[in-house]
């Protein structure tokens, strides 16, 4: 069993997000991330947390499609962890997408 790192990108910042919404989206939003976990609890590691863009650091420009959150799955390949993100609510916003990172135990270097 691997360990995935799941970066969810999105064109605006989570803090931008929540500001933007009533108290009726956040707690539909609530839900749904409730929900989609509880489906799939048997695969999540941490259910992470919303994240919000700091600062940029080293060449280059940040990125315009910003990292809003992670959470961390266990599953067997990359396919399983496509399987596990299948009704996401992330993946219902609008210009919304997700990163699929395989973790390397230090002890396989």
């Amino acid at each position: 069993m691997s360990k995935f790192m799941i970066l969810y990108r999105a064109p605006a910042s989570a803090r931008e997000q929540m500001e933007n919404a009533t108290p009726e989206q956040r707690r539909a939003g609530l839900e749904a991330w409730r929900a989609w976990a509880s489906r799939v609890d048997y695969a999540i590691a941490d259910l992470g947390s919303p994240l919000a863009h700091t600062t940029h650091v080293g060449p280059g420009t940040a990125s315009t499609d910003g990292v809003a959150g992670y959470t961390i799955l266990q599953a067997g390949s990359a396919e399983e962890v496509e399987t596990i993100l299948d009704g996401n609510p992330h993946l219902t916003m609008p210009g919304a997408s997700v990163e699929v990172l395989e973790i390397i135990p230090m002890d396989d270097l």
